[in-house]
């Protein structure tokens, strides 16, 4: 059994970003204009505590993989083929970045990521739809 040299998630981070080419929140706000699908992984807790991007796909990261990949039984409606932009986002824009190169493992050319998140989003004073009311 060859064993995987000891990197750290800093150099983890740091490897899977280099294969970006992220995007700050007003270039993803125009992405998602031009058919862009933004993807939101973030738990169930931050979407109802801070509200969640209108239109972004909700697909929390335990089921990313399954739910993005065109060829699976139990892909999302919007992914049809490897060709469309998926951009990630998380909360503050650190596991989307991992979960992006997942998807770029998975044949999806064009993901990549929300430099900073959701709150990076919001703070760009991007449209944000509030918590519903439990």
């Amino acid at each position: 059994m060859t064993r995987t040299p000891v990197r750290g998630i800093d150099a983890l981070l740091a490897r899977a970003r280099s294969e970006l080419d992220r995007l700050g929140p007003l270039e993803a706000a125009e992405a998602a204009a031009s058919g862009a699908l933004l993807v939101d992984i973030r738990y169930a807790a931050l979407r109802e505590r801070d509200g969640t991007i209108p239109g972004a796909l909700i697909v929390e990261r335990n089921e990313l993989e399954w739910r993005l990949d065109p060829l699976c039984d139990h892909r999302s409606p919007e992914v049809t083929d490897h060709d469309r932009t998926v951009v990630v986002v998380c909360n503050e824009g650190y596991a989307s970045s991992l979960a992006a190169v997942s998807l770029r493992q998975l044949g999806l050319h064009r993901a990549t990521d929300l430099d900073g998140g959701f709150q990076a989003w919001r703070r760009a004073g991007l449209p944000v739809e509030p918590p519903s009311a439990g």
